[in-house]
Parts: structure tokens; C-alpha cells; sequence
């Protein structure tokens, strides 16, 4: 939408626009229910899964989202960018998002960090840190086993991370794989419905 058109309706940005500032877009009750569950979870830790269709929301959801979870206070919130990456650049981004210097040659090091850090977090805040991974039908299954192992402690009885996995129906084939079945068996999927942006105010 060009300059004049925006004039012409007194519009500071283009409403149609991927873009358009998080305060301008609607929330539906589904997708408040959806903030508050995670509220609430990430005293626990665990997986939630979002899936729906391109074009249904999944992102603007996301960014819904984060900005919730960016007015709790002391809530460390990371936001995977490449879910396509391999074991090194995964432990790479995320040793980058929860600020720990990591050596991605060394996973058995890389995990203990990480780990450690998350525990600090808890003792902290009492919150488990957030990971949200969009576009997460892209994954690498043995990343994906490597995230669950990362987040789980006490024999698979405790989790120490929250993790929103976000992606297409592609995503909820992937988690019938067998590899991938203990992380499908924490997880129910929150379907999505398209979501609309406010028109703007001068």
C-alpha cells in the first residue's frame, strides 16, 4: 500500500501488512485462552504445539504471544529463527538466545551450560525460560530428540523448559514418527482459525 493510499485513509501502516504492529492486531478469545495456558505452563515447562494452514495465523499467534510472555517479569524468552539448522548451529542460536558461550564440538559441555542456565532461571524466577520455534515441521528429527532430552531432568520427570513448536499439518506427521513419539505423547495440538488486524487510528 503506498503513501498516498495510507493519507487517504488516515492509516500510519498498511493493515494488511505481515508487519503491522502486534497493538494493532485482534486477539480472539482462542488465542487469549491460548496466552493464558502458557502463563500458567511455564511454571511447569513442557511442549504446547500450535498447527494450522498457511495463512491461518500461526505467526501473528506467535508474535501475540511473545509479546505476552515479554510482560512477565524476569521471563527469558528466545525465538529459534533457523529450525532448519543442524546439531552445530542449533546449539550454536541456542547458546546466543539464553546468552551462554557454548562449543558446539563439545555437546556433552554445550547441554551441561545450557542446563545449568535454565536451572539458574528457575531458581530465580520460578519460570521455566520460553523457546518458541516457528516453522518447526522444518526440524531435524535428531534435533528435535535432542531439544526434548535438553528440557527434560530428573529421569524424564521434571521439565526446565518451556518449548511452543509452531508449523503446518506436516508438523503433526512428523510427530508420528517414531523418534519423535515421546515428544507427540506431551503435546495436544491448539488449532488455529485466521487472525484479523485492527484498522488503525490516525
Amino acid at each position: 500500500m503506498n503513501k498516498r493510499l495510507l493519507n487517504l485513509y488516515s492509516l500510519k501502516f498498511n493493515p494488511f501488512s505481515a508487519q503491522a504492529p502486534v497493538s494493532a492486531l485482534w486477539t480472539p478469545p482462542p488465542i487469549q485462552s491460548f496466552c493464558w495456558r502458557i502463563e500458567q505452563q511455564i511454571g511447569e515447562g513442557g511442549f504446547a504445539l500450535i498447527v494450522g494452514d498457511p495463512g491461518t495465523g500461526k505467526s501473528a499467534a506467535l508474535r501475540l504471544l511473545t509479546e505476552h510472555l515479554n510482560g512477565l517479569r524476569d521471563l527469558s524468552v528466545g525465538i529459534l529463527t533457523r529450525p532448519q539448522a543442524k546439531m552445530a548451529d542449533f546449539y550454536r542460536e541456542l547458546g546466543h538466545l539464553f546468552g551462554v558461550s557454548l562449543s558446539p564440538s563439545n555437546r556433552w559441555h554445550s547441554s551441561k551450560s545450557l542446563r545449568e542456565k535454565w536451572l539458574a532461571h528457575i531458581e530465580a524466577a520460578n519460570y521455566r525460560p520460553v523457546l518458541v520455534i516457528d516453522e518447526a515441521q522444518e526440524m531435524n528429527s535428531l534435533v528435535l530428540s535432542e531439544l526434548r532430552l535438553l528440557a527434560s531432568a530428573d529421569l524424564d520427570s521434571r521439565s526446565i523448559l518451556t518449548i511452543i513448536l509452531a508449523g503446518d499439518q506436516r508438523l503433526t506427521v512428523r510427530l508420528e514418527e517414531p523418534d519423535l513419539l515421546p515428544i507427540a505423547s506431551r503435546l495436544s495440538p491448539e488449532p488455529l482459525t485466521p487472525l484479523p488486524v485492527d484498522t488503525p487510528s490516525a
